[in-house]
């Protein structure tokens, strides 16, 4: 697809947390060091951020761990899991894509106006794609050594621009950067 998100009308954001070595996950997909850390937290901005928007655009990596949720968290939200292995998904309201370019046809066509674009393969393939708009990372106090990086490498600069910070207590912090 050669329109960006913006200019089909869609805006694109990402909202994770990261170690402050960087990475999303451990090795394995693990959580452990960001749950039990988290809980100590106040608002971090993520229920206003999830209400406003009408869609998400997950990877299989990402659909794995939560799968193994005691409870859905994405209820009443469009779903749209990229996967090439998976050939079905039992969630409410969720598609298999195989592309990205297939699931930004498919918003498209559906006249989705706010996707959250979740898992750090899928925020990769955003932001080298042009597509991502913003992108908030609330920061844990805490260094993993290895994990499952946010970032991956880039065929060029990506510029952001600085939109807010904040002391999320507990030793984070947050940040949102526009990279429009």
């Amino acid at each position: 697809m050669t329109e960006t998100s913006s200019a089909a009308g869609l805006t694109a954001s990402a909202f994770l947390a990261t170690s402050l070595d960087g990475f999303i996950a451990r090795p394995d997909g693990g959580l452990d060091w960001l749950v039990g850390r988290g809980e100590a937290l106040g608002d971090t901005g993520y229920d206003d951020f999830f209400a406003a928007v009408d869609s998400m655009v997950l990877g299989r990596g990402t659909y794995d761990i939560v799968r193994e949720f005691e409870e859905y968290p994405y209820a009443g939200k469009r779903i749209l899991l990229l996967s090439t292995t998976l050939e079905s998904i039992d969630w409410p309201d969720a598609t298999l894509h195989r592309s990205v370019d297939d699931a930004l046809e498919t918003l498209a066509r559906e006249k989705r106006r706010h996707v959250y674009v979740d898992g750090g393969t899928v925020v990769q393939q955003f932001i080298r794609a042009g597509l991502l708009d913003d992108l908030t990372v609330s920061v844990a106090p805490v260094l993993i050594g290895a994990g499952i990086p946010l970032f991956g490498g880039l065929d060029r600069d990506v510029p952001l621009t600085l939109t807010g910070t904040r002391d999320l207590g507990a030793g984070f912090t947050q940040s949102t950067y526009s990279l429009r």
